[in-house]
């Protein structure tokens, strides 16, 4: 079920896309937010860190888990504009983030296709959220890219 919350809060992810697209990271953003209070903002670090693993959403996790001096994020929601890959499900489920909400899907390289049971068993999963606005970003990146 989509509210208010999660719209405000992916579009704190959309702005984190688009920092990683003006620094010619793929567009991709993501936010943890733990009871209204919003634990980390990240985006696609993998050029700049010449790192296959610093995605947004690995940064994002890495942040918040310092932030509350843990390793788990009970009671927090990640926010993230691309369905998350198999590698960040992987880490999302270990982190046991009870809540994922994304906005477009990853036809390609999505988690749904390749591991979709790596969240935890009682996480939940709301996709869609500002859909378009997160495709389109993503669409324009690319043929930015071709051209």
């Amino acid at each position: 079920m989509i509210n208010n919350d999660d719209e405000r809060f992916m579009r704190m992810a959309l702005a984190e896309a688009q920092q990683a697209a003006d620094e010619q990271e793929i567009p991709i953003g993501a936010v943890i937010v733990c009871q209204g209070r919003v634990l980390s903002r990240a985006h696609n670090l993998t050029e700049t860190l010449c790192d296959v693993t610093a995605h947004a959403e690995m940064q994002a996790i890495t942040a918040a888990a310092n932030t509350l001096g843990g390793k788990y994020l009970h009671d927090c929601t990640l926010y993230v504009t691309v369905e998350p890959c198999p590698m960040c499900a992987g880490a999302i489920g270990w982190a046991q983030i009870p809540r994922i909400v994304y906005g477009c899907p990853d036809e390609k390289r999505g988690y749904r296709e390749y591991a979709p049971r790596a969240f935890h068993p009682k996480a939940t999963v709301t996709e869609g959220v500002l859909c378009e606005e997160c495709k389109e970003l993503m669409q324009n990146f690319f043929k930015s890219k071709r051209k």
